[in-house]
């Protein structure tokens, strides 16, 4: 059935709404989205934190619920005034949520031009419940819009669904985002049956399918194969670099791995990168360690990525601050007007000898 056939389109008159509080609900709704989003990128995130940024979030969707189709001015000034991700999410939510295939159509086009592979858009898509975005991406995934491919293959991701059969054509698509989101999929439902495509795409002429099949292969077990990409995208850098650091510590033995990490602490390019990576070996007896590492303006951010990775409980402990000029001036000089938070390496120290960690170790 086609979107415009399925589309109910209600119809129902504008209700009458108080302007002023629609247009807050609209601009909160996109603002939490946008915080959300920003939270989740954290090192590690704070998951607390962003479970009570949903609450206000939905508070705030509820709002437009309730305010229907008379919501749209305000969502559609907010895009104007300020296009960037959390409007884009606001957009897409709204048009889903209207079931208007105008909308929805006019939602696909504003995030095809957007800058940050749509990420607005595709989080709308994991807002939504499975079942009210089914039909948009049964539409999309098979579409000849490369685009509504990705949506499509977006929203499974979101949701943990498997698109059956068409996954394996899917991971040899043409478009490049749509290959390196299906091998992603392959990898997250485990599908076992594909190892072979994802072997293959192990030789993709593009960098984030090759990434996303090493990735995917070490979730299925088969880590021997994807460890030198893995690696290798690691110690690159890039958005996905602690993604690609997390599963190459899980490709290889943990002797292998603490071999390879040793290497990386050995040049100043690298350093923070095994720093980082120490939290990820679920070592708690790493503690003195990490702290010595809390020392060093170059490392300071990763040892407290790790810490925060070993110990979650560490994060109501007053432990951090995000001006480093407040550890010392050799903080203050390295970061300059560079966002971090790091660590008070002697607050920690207290920490975990009142704790006993420091003892255990």
């Amino acid at each position: 059935m086609s979107a415009s056939a399925r589309s109910k389109m209600k119809g129902a008159p504008d209700r009458p709404v108080v302007p002023d509080v629609v247009r807050q609900h609209a601009e909160q709704a996109a603002f939490f989205w946008a915080q959300r989003d920003t939270l989740m990128l954290g090192d590690p995130p704070d998951l607390h934190v962003v479970a009570g940024v949903d609450r206000r979030l939905e508070a705030n969707l509820d709002g437009l619920r309730i305010a229907g189709p008379a919501a749209w001015p305000f969502v559609v000034a907010a895009y104007k005034d300020f296009p960037e991700k959390g409007e884009l999410f606001l957009y897409g939510w709204m048009s889903i949520e209207e079931d208007n295939d105008r909308r929805v159509a006019e939602a696909i086009e504003l995030g095809r031009q957007s800058t940050d592979e749509a990420r607005g858009l595709v989080g709308a898509l994991a807002w939504h419940k499975p079942a009210t975005i089914a039909p948009f991406v049964r539409d999309w995934i098979g579409a000849p819009d490369a685009f509504k491919r990705f949506l499509g293959v977006s929203a499974c991701l979101g949701h943990n669904a498997n698109p059956g059969q068409l996954l394996a054509r899917l991971v040899r698509d043409p478009d490049m985002r749509v290959r390196a989101a299906s091998l992603r999929l392959a990898g997250k439902l485990r599908r076992t049956d594909l190892v072979g495509e994802l072997r293959a795409a192990l030789e993709d002429g593009e960098e984030q399918p090759r990434f996303w099949a090493a990735w995917a292969l070490t979730e299925l077990g088969s880590g021997d194969l994807a460890s030198p990409r893995l690696r290798e995208a690691a110690v690159n850098g890039g958005p996905d670099a602690l993604t690609a650091l997390r599963a190459a510590i899980k490709a290889a033995p943990d002797q292998d791995v603490r071999s390879w990490m040793g290497g990386l602490l050995k040049s100043p390019k690298t350093a923070p990168l095994a720093v980082r990576g120490a939290g990820m070996l679920g070592d708690r007896t790493l503690l003195h360690w990490l702290i010595h590492q809390m020392r060093s303006p170059a490392l300071a951010a990763a040892a407290g990525g790790a810490l925060l990775e070993l110990f979650p409980e560490s994060r109501e402990a007053d432990l951090f601050t995000t001006d480093p000029g407040q550890v010392d001036q050799a903080f203050s000089d390295h970061f300059g007007d560079q966002f971090a938070r790091v660590p008070f390496a002697d607050k920690v120290k207290a920490w975990g000898s009142a704790t006993g960690w420091l003892a255990a170790s």
